[in-house]
């Protein structure tokens, strides 16, 4: 039997949606049907009904009878009025699809199919659709075409988000997708663009998709590929995330048209991380990265994002370089910074090794320009490689908390003092050994001794960065104690006061714990982790670039100069971050999926990167490092009604950390396996078991896991990394990284439109849960990065947020509370008057 819709359309006879309509009115009276009563009910509209078929009117009609001949009145009286509502709502959404599409019957049939959904999947009072259609009718103006009143949809409806109804952003999601698929159709159809394939072949031949994915894939498998598209999973953004992939992400023409929808870059991405798998599972490993992907379990990093499928395609985030001390290997490591900003690469520069103001060459005394000289050629540098106009570089320096230059660094981005030694474009950090907190700890009235780095090379015949912990402090007291080596001499309080009025007032330096950083190097057998990169995150080898030799040679009668150069550690940043918000944590088997596809990802973008330097490909195949970390923190913690500031949140992460250690760990060792280990895997913490002792992973099933890796290896030397995730957090509808949110809604302002920022799944029940970053107890939050930091080989991205109502000595406590707890690395001190650049690079 048939049933005949209101819009004359035929579809099958469903008993179940009579009976669920009957239950909604018995539970909006507050009763329960008796037993076999809905049934009984059921059948007496049936027994009216016939076979003859009937319209959607007409049951209803019958619904109402049966309810009042079974004495049911109250239930009749409330399904009459539900009858009402839903006639309200349906006059609503075709009234809408109708003054936004005008005469266009195919844009009225797509949108009242988007307002349908809609309907069904926001059922709530708040979102009811009259409530659009009056705030849409405001937006209306005269003369409007159909694009313009579509738009004017779209804001009508980012307008009604508020915390109160906070889902009206999802909506908008929805129609800003409607009316990007309509600009997107139009522009394939007038390049005769029809199915996947042809796009491919056409961004291919117009240079804006990379040759590549031609090259590794035939016909048959990118029209396969094309069947795994869902693009109903556009649903899953927010207006602001479909907003950024639309404005950022997605590829367009040269001449600024979009020429892919989400889903398709979604795909292509998942084509070029899969295009080197063997052939007979390249299609089943690009379904695998393309669904983890699009379900927005997983995001890669902002590089990967933007630059996966192109011509150009530099897939990492950030670098880490040594810079020496010397004239040609400072600009050498400007040369790199330089290569690497051009590509969309962030950097950090570790200057340790750099001579101090004042310092001696060639045996002249007092000559050198000291380390804020090139800290500006730096920033200049930063300024000036502006990623053709998109955005200026960005790096930050460290700096170890002996040097002499130290003052002058600390006051880097300070608003006082002699301009001539400012850097305001760079990100200044501070590298800070066990000895100093202790000192710090015990009196702040201690002296501290600063000195040339170039001065003990020359004295003593090693370089005191070289060495951490107990071999350090040695070390540095025989330095201390050595007359032939200048000092700068100040107290501990001077230094604090020096780094706390900077990190107040600027967010800056950035803290490295280096003691704690280098015990905790589960390489330590070919190096030592001089220093972090431009978010704090990444904890690796490094080691300085040097010079060989340089000779003229004659090449087939042509004069050159070769250079030769030991390459050292110049490290890459490959990045990727769970999203918590929308992972079932609980489930230990659907997370350790998630965490294996991530790891197999990752180790992929090794192999298949542009590197901008020979460096960064030979020390990123040496070690082959990934990053792997996390967003929606806060997200996690609140759908599951979990405090920040409560001993169960510290115990809910130890466990869910623990788990995506163990599963990060695993996918390396089953890499491993298949694919070998990594070059320098012998004599590492990971061989040694050292790495699993250290942490306290005795279970049968770590024991089971160390054996393994013994036994058959580990394909990636480093494994975690929680980076920031400013803008993929955006994309995925969640919480950046590990920080709390800063407002549960707050309007932002972009480009002269304001787009709501919402906490994810904001309701009732998560709001209390959601407390603003700046109201929390900072000291929770640097318990939690001590209880993760155990289960993180690398580091965490991990920012201090304090009001105006902190004192300089509440803030020292917190530093000295994040090294007592083994915290690695300190982001940004965000002061709540303070606003602060988020770094685009690491965002993953």
């Amino acid at each position: 039997m048939n049933i005949v819709k209101r819009d004359g359309r035929n579809e099958p006879y469903d008993a179940n949606k009579i009976t669920a309509a009957m239950g909604k009115a018995f539970a909006d009276v507050g009763e329960a049907p008796k037993a076999g009563e809905l049934e009984a009910l059921l059948a007496s509209v049936e027994d009216e009904l016939g076979t003859g078929g009937a319209s959607v009117e007409g049951i209803q009609d019958l619904v109402e009878l049966a309810l009042m001949e079974h004495g049911r009145y109250d239930v009749a009286k409330r399904y009459i009025l539900y009858r009402h509502r839903r006639s309200e709502l349906r006059s609503a959404r075709q009234a809408i699809a109708r003054e936004a599409a005008g005469d266009d019957a195919e844009l009225t049939d797509a949108l009242d199919a988007v307002l349908d959904r809609v309907q069904h999947d926001f059922p709530d009072e708040p979102y009811a659709l009259p409530t659009l259609l009056g705030r849409f009718r405001a937006f209306l103006k005269p003369h409007m075409d159909d694009a313009e009143r579509l738009e004017a949809l779209t804001r009508a409806t980012v307008e009604l988000t508020t915390q109160d109804a906070p889902r009206w952003e999802m909506v908008a999601g929805r129609l800003l997708a409607l009316s990007f698929d309509r600009e997107l159709a139009s522009a394939c159809e007038e390049r005769g663009l029809s199915t996947f394939y042809d796009k491919v072949r056409y961004l291919t031949d117009q240079d804006l998709y990379g040759s590549y994915i031609l090259e590794r894939y035939t016909r048959a498998q990118i029209e396969e590929a094309a069947g795994f598209l869902r693009p109903e999973r556009d649903d899953l953004f927010t207006y602001s995330g479909l907003d950024l992939v639309l404005k950022r992400y997605v590829i367009r023409t040269h001449d600024h048209v979009a020429l892919e929808s989400p889903q398709e870059m979604f795909l292509g991405i998942a084509l070029h991380l899969a295009m080197e798998e063997p052939v007979e599972t390249r299609m089943d490993w690009t379904r695998r990265f393309y669904d983890t992907l699009s379900k927005l379990e997983l995001t890669m990093a902002t590089p990967t994002m933007s630059n996966a499928r192109k011509p150009n395609h530099q897939l990492s985030s950030c670098f880490i370089d040594t810079v020496p001390d010397s004239l040609t290997g400072i600009y050498r490591s400007v040369d790199n910074f330089a290569q690497v900003s051009k590509y969309g690469g962030g950097m950090g520069m570790y200057l340790g090794k750099v001579r101090a103001t004042g310092g001696s060459i060639r045996g002249f005394s007092g000559v050198a320009g000291g380390t804020t000289r090139w800290i500006r050629v730096i920033n200049d540098t930063a300024v000036a490689v502006d990623q053709l106009g998109v955005r200026q570089g960005a790096v930050a320096v460290y700096l170890d908390v002996w040097h002499r230059d130290l003052p002058e660094f600390l006051q880097l981005r300070t608003n006082n003092g002699d301009e001539r030694m400012k850097a305001h474009d760079v990100f200044p950090a501070v590298c800070y050994p066990d000895l100093f907190w202790r000192m710090a700890e015990e009196s702040l009235d201690q002296d501290w001794y600063l000195m040339d780095p170039h001065d003990i090379l020359t004295v003593k015949g090693y370089a005191l960065e070289d060495y951490f912990g107990e071999e350090w402090e040695r070390r540095y007291r025989g330095c201390v104690a050595d007359p032939r080596i200048e000092k700068r001499v100040v107290t501990i309080k001077d230094v604090v006061r020096l780094v706390l009025k900077s990190a107040v007032e600027t967010g800056t330096p950035f803290a490295f714990m280096r003691d704690t950083v280098n015990r905790a190097n589960p390489n330590p057998q070919a190096g030592i982790i001089y220093c972090s990169n431009l978010c704090t995150e990444i904890a690796q080898n490094t080691s300085q670039i040097e010079e060989v030799s340089r000779k003229i040679v004659n090449e087939d009668g042509d004069t050159i100069v070769v250079t030769t150069t030991r390459p050292g550690d110049f490290v890459v940043c490959n990045l990727a971050s769970l999203t918590l918000g929308h992972l079932d944590v609980e489930d230990d088997e659907a997370l350790g999926y998630v965490v294996e596809t991530a790891v197999r990802a990752l180790d992929n973008v090794i192999d298949l990167n542009f590197y901008a330097l020979p460096y960064a490909k030979l020390t990123n195949r040496r070690y082959r490092s990934i990053g792997l970390g996390v967003s929606g923190y806060h997200h996690m913690l609140a759908s599951r009604g979990i405090d920040w500031e409560s001993e169960g949140h510290l115990s809910f992460v130890d466990d869910v950390f623990e788990r995506i250690a163990y599963h990060a760990i695993d996918a390396s060792e089953r890499l491993a396996e298949e694919r070998g280990s990594y070059p320098l895997f012998e004599g590492s913490d990971w061989a040694t078991g050292a790495f699993f002792e250290k942490r306290g992973y005795d279970s049968e099933r770590w024991q089971a896991l160390a054996n393994r890796v013994a036994t058959h290896g580990l394909r990636n030397a480093y494994l975690l990394a929680i980076a920031p995730t400013s803008s993929t957090s955006i994309i995925s509808g969640t919480t950046p990284g590990i920080d709390p949110v800063m407002r549960r809604f707050f309007l932002e302002e972009k480009k002269g439109s304001m787009l709501p920022r919402v906490a994810p799944d904001l309701s009732p029940e998560t709001y209390w849960y959601y407390k603003p970053a700046h109201h929390i107890d900072q000291s929770w939050s640097v318990r939690a990065a001590g209880v993760r930091q155990r289960h993180i080989d690398q580091a965490q991205s991990m920012n201090l947020y304090i009001t105006n109502d902190y004192t300089m000595h509440q803030v020292l406590n917190l530093y000295l509370q994040a090294w007592k707890v083994g915290v690695k690395t300190v982001y940004y001190v965000r002061s709540k008057s303070l606003e602060v650049e988020e770094c685009e690079s690491c965002s993953s």
